[in-house]
């Protein structure tokens, strides 16, 4: 809804350019400086490279990585000759015919290629007799999906990654039938490179229709510090470790997920000890999803820890606490510690 209303569309029509566009955002819209060879580096290695120059001395050179240099010198030499010789006004000429967008679908052009790899994905797939040709195991299903499996097309389906890597097995010698699985997901979620039928998506094993970033990438911390103390924000005695009450407090956890707290004053370098005992239930009841750690280092349990500690000692040594971001650590209300 923002972004449509952001350039001026209505929401069912911004909806409709995200459905065409795969179900993702392009990761970035800025144009890219600095990526690509530009012309005046393509001289500078036609030259280098006539004086017998190596791709190493060329890349520093010209301040490129030598596989940069390799690949130029591969893809974009003139063979014309029948022996590859790098000129400048060739290689530019070639580097700007490859990046001319948009590009055909390598599965429109390729007839062979599109009806291996829509068989594979159907499951469709039969040997010269007339017989059903099994596909790779799939994996055991959970049942998170759907409510039965026989409702999953996937169960006799292929994957793209697993399509990918048969063709080389059964066309060692034949480079036109390869294509990554990437290039399929992309016929399939991607309208513009509909060369795919689209109800394939249905074979998929996530059975989504439309493509979605990885969920790690949109999880959110939960539970820690929410306040961000820089370093920089403490007090200069304490950095200096000229005068004694600054700690610093770490968590370590060993075998049978058991833990314990350490507390390093930074001047005298005296270490305290914090004892996490395990809390009731640990090893009888089951885990619970963001529920307290039974172990006895959550945020309660470590909390009340390095208070007791803590407040043991003299007001004098009990100034600043220099902790990470930790989960353990989200719980507030640490007295006078800071």
């Amino acid at each position: 809804m923002q972004a449509a209303e952001g350039v001026g569309v209505s929401a069912p029509v911004g909806i409709r350019w995200f459905r065409h566009a795969g179900g993702m955002a392009p990761l970035s819209l800025d144009e890219p400086s600095g990526r690509y060879l530009s012309f005046a580096e393509r001289e500078e290695i036609a030259l280098l490279k006539a004086q017998d120059k190596g791709v190493r001395e060329i890349a520093r050179t010209i301040g490129r990585d030598p596989g940069t240099v390799s690949r130029e010198l591969r893809r974009n030499a003139a063979t014309r000759g029948g022996k590859p010789v790098y000129r400048a006004v060739v290689a530019q000429w070639k580097a700007q015919q490859a990046a001319k967008r948009p590009k055909t679908a390598k599965l429109v052009d390729n007839d062979r290629l599109r009806e291996y790899v829509q068989d594979r994905l159907a499951g469709d797939v039969r040997g010269p007799e007339g017989t059903i040709v099994p596909g790779p195991a799939t994996p055991p299903w959970k049942g998170l999906n759907k409510p039965h499996r026989q409702d999953r097309r996937w169960s006799t389906a292929w994957s793209p990654e697993q399509i990918a890597r048969r063709l080389r097995v059964d066309f060692p010698d034949d480079e036109s039938m390869r294509i990554s699985h990437e290039a399929i997901y992309q016929s399939l979620f991607i309208e513009g490179r509909g060369a795919l039928k689209r109800e394939l998506v249905t074979c998929l094993r996530t059975g989504r229709a439309l493509r979605q970033p990885r969920a790690r990438s949109r999880n959110k911390p939960q539970g820690h510090v929410t306040a961000d103390v820089v370093l920089s924000e403490r007090p200069a005695e304490a950095g200096d470790r000229a005068v004694p009450g600054h700690w610093e407090g770490d968590l370590i956890i060993g075998t049978g997920r058991s833990a314990i707290g350490t507390l390093v004053e930074r001047s005298s370098r005296s270490t305290l000890l914090v004892h996490l005992p395990r809390l009731d239930g640990w090893g009888e009841k089951p885990s619970v999803k963001n529920g307290p750690s039974l172990g006895g280092y959550g945020a309660v349990a470590m909390n009340a820890a390095l208070t007791e500690s803590m407040t043991r000692l003299p007001e004098q040594l009990r100034k600043t606490l220099t902790w990470d971001r930790g989960k353990e650590l989200s719980g507030q209300g640490l007295g006078e510690v800071v």
